[in-house]
């Protein structure tokens, strides 16, 4: 057993350092795609995207991770729930969808254990473009390329550090328009 683990670290060493040269070849940076650790608490967020107003919801699995996102100083209305007692993420998910989709939040931020469920629950809603994220760079490239309007976070996935930064990556990039929107009316199109 002791031979297997030393093989393994080897292997993994070296795939560590073959993965370490060609992405420093490629312009790769780690740093952009897992986020950092907040340096202070009172460390100044990004500019907010112009109007953003957000809804945060939640099943019970996400009830910490989300009162945290709350903290972040947006302009946010929290639609619960408020204890961890069973939640059905669909419902939670379908009432956050509808105000972003009506137009009363220009974004909503959803949670739930692993954000897959409550994702799909929310891309249901017409006019939602809900994706899950689990590094910084997704956040920012959903909202860039795709005019992302829901971000869904898995609270048993990602520690709360990196969430935050997620959020507030996801919050701070502007849709980058041009040959991107013809992308955007393929995924309204009906039966995209």
């Amino acid at each position: 057993a002791l031979t297997q683990k030393i093989m393994f670290n080897h292997r993994f060493a070296a795939l560590l350092r073959n993965f370490a040269l060609h992405a420093s070849a490629s312009g790769f940076r780690p740093r952009a795609l897992l986020g950092r650790a907040p340096t202070s608490p009172t460390e100044k967020r990004p500019a907010m995207a112009a109007g953003t107003r957000i809804v945060l919801t939640g099943d019970h699995a996400a009830v910490p991770l989300r009162q945290g996102v709350a903290t972040l100083g947006w302009e946010a209305v929290d639609i619960g729930p408020a204890t961890p007692q069973g939640t059905p993420c669909p419902e939670q998910a379908r009432a956050a969808a509808l105000r972003v989709a009506s137009g009363d939040r220009r974004f909503g931020i959803i949670l739930c254990g692993t954000a897959q469920g409550i994702m799909m629950a929310a891309n249901k809603v017409a006019g939602i473009r809900c994706g899950v994220c689990s590094v910084t760079f997704s956040a920012r490239m959903i909202r860039r390329r795709n005019d992302a309007n829901m971000l869904s976070l898995g609270a048993r996935v990602i520690a709360e550090g990196l969430a935050m930064d997620i959020v507030n990556a996801f919050l701070a990039t502007e849709f980058e328009d041009g040959r991107h929107t013809a992308r955007v009316e393929m995924i309204e199109a009906k039966g995209a």
